[in-house]
């Protein structure tokens, strides 16, 4: 391998391929070759971020094509890019899968043409021979203008097999198969309603991702990978000035930040830092105090699972709500939304109280109530918003909320040029706001500035 630094995106055929896995395990191997890595997910999950930064150490970037534009996408990646070796970008579903059935919009593939990163394509090999190259030929076809520099099969039993799928596919496409991941117990991810178990609440042994990069190191020609997916930084993309670097000068943020609230972009908090505001990290479950502070963050996380602890820490919950009452300026993402509700019906029926900010009651329920891309216009002055402004974000959630007062923001979902769903979401009352929508600053920095002068607008 020569010096140059080097990017690729790994994409699957379909979601459930293994991707996570794989890349977990290929960053464990080049962490192992002494390379600095810097992991990154196409789209808005924070699951695979998690592990990704649980396995490598390095904080993983969302690359988010709905909510960034491309010049700000593009210098966000250049940005952390340069202090690496390799690039490791998690695909998002399928490589063609986006928003609506335009593979150009929101999918991984556009996103690699974006960014002029080579894909290495993940194959399923399981009870397949010749047939596997009839896949790999619609994948290399489908957009000609796509860059796939090679092949890396999934699930390979022997390597016999994996002898008979390789020339299939250099026969019939011409593309370099790099190798297989065999079949190998200890590292498959645990699953639960919002997808991956968070990498936080789970115990894996590091020695089982040394292993299992290893394995990878004796199956896939990782030398060859690099080779092919060598890369230069973008050109010159520096990121937009929309923030004063101290427009957050001299205020203190209270991230919540514990096994019930962990949702963040890390970008998110580097912007607010670089903006001057000062984060101190509080735990909703475990402390009874919060720190002093006219900010105060309730991300998004698992409540549900922790309902009867969050209801039991009165001193919190009061805490919370003093600060609310002296004008900080709350602002609180999904979980952090079911938190500041008056109760939270959790999955066995049971109803707890909690922080009774925003009237209104959340209850778990057994399948998704929203899901995906949205937009949300302010009818009213937000927290992140003022009149007809529009934040874009996603919802992902299987709890529902029955509001008890207005709501602040007109959603609504299109696909295809086509709108729907329209719904009303999002509550303000006094200096704090509460919504179902993640969302990435970086999209509009200056929405914080909103946020800042609440913040600055206490007593």
């Amino acid at each position: 391998m020569s010096n140059r630094r080097s990017a690729f995106v790994l994409a699957a055929t379909a979601s459930g391929c293994g991707k996570t896995t794989v890349t977990l395990g290929l960053l464990s191997a080049l962490l192992q070759r002494g390379l600095r890595v810097q992991p990154f997910k196409a789209g808005p999950d924070y699951l695979d971020t998690a592990w990704h930064h649980a396995v490598s150490g390095v904080a993983s970037r969302n690359l988010d094509s709905f909510m960034l534009p491309q010049p700000v996408l593009n210098s966000l990646f250049n940005q952390h890019f340069l202090a690496a070796d390799v690039a490791v970008i998690e695909g998002v579903m399928g490589l063609y899968d986006g928003y609506g059935t335009d593979p150009g919009y929101c999918s991984t593939a556009a996103l690699a043409k974006q960014l002029g990163v080579p894909v290495i394509l993940l194959v399923g090999g399981k009870a397949v021979s010749t047939s596997i190259a009839a896949t790999v030929m619609g994948f290399q076809h489908f957009d000609p203008a796509l860059t796939i520099a090679g092949v890396v099969i999934n699930r390979v039993n022997s390597e016999s097999h994996f002898q008979l799928l390789k020339q299939a596919i250099e026969r019939y496409c011409a593309l370099p198969v790099l190798g297989y991941v065999p079949l190998f117990s200890g590292v498959a991810l645990p699953e639960r309603h919002l997808g991956l178990v968070a990498a936080r609440e789970t115990h894996k042994d590091a020695q089982c991702w040394h292993e299992f990069a290893a394995s990878l190191e004796q199956t896939v020609d990782i030398n060859r990978l690099l080779s092919l997916c060598e890369k230069d930084p973008l050109p010159d993309t520096p990121l937009p000035q929309m923030l004063a670097h101290d427009a957050g000068a001299g205020l203190t943020l209270a991230l919540a930040d514990d096994d019930a609230f962990h949702f963040y972009y890390p970008d998110n908090l580097l912007l607010l830092e670089r903006a001057g505001v000062r984060i101190v990290r509080f735990s909703p479950l475990h402390d009874d105090t919060l720190p002093d502070c006219q900010m105060l963050w309730l991300g998004g996380g698992y409540p549900e699972l922790h309902a009867r602890e969050l209801s039991e820490n009165r001193p919190m919950r009061e805490a919370i709500r003093q600060a609310h009452r002296r004008g900080v300026a709350i602002y609180a993402e999904c979980g952090g939304l079911m938190y500041l509700g008056t109760t939270l019906r959790d999955t066995a029926g049971q109803r707890w109280p909690m922080a009774d900010i925003i009237p209104g009651h959340s209850e778990m329920g057994q399948r998704l109530t929203r899901f995906g891309y949205c937009e949300a216009r302010a009818k009213s002055q937000t927290l992140l918003a003022a009149p007809g402004e529009t934040l874009r974000g996603h919802e992902f959630h299987y709890s529902d909320f029955t509001p008890q007062c207005d709501a602040v923001l007109d959603c609504h979902k299109t696909r295809d040029g086509d709108v729907l769903k329209r719904w009303q979401g999002g509550w303000q009352v006094g200096n704090t706001f509460a919504s179902y929508l993640h969302l990435h600053f970086a999209q509009r920095p200056e929405m914080l500035n909103h946020w800042f002068a609440a913040a600055r607008s206490m007593p």
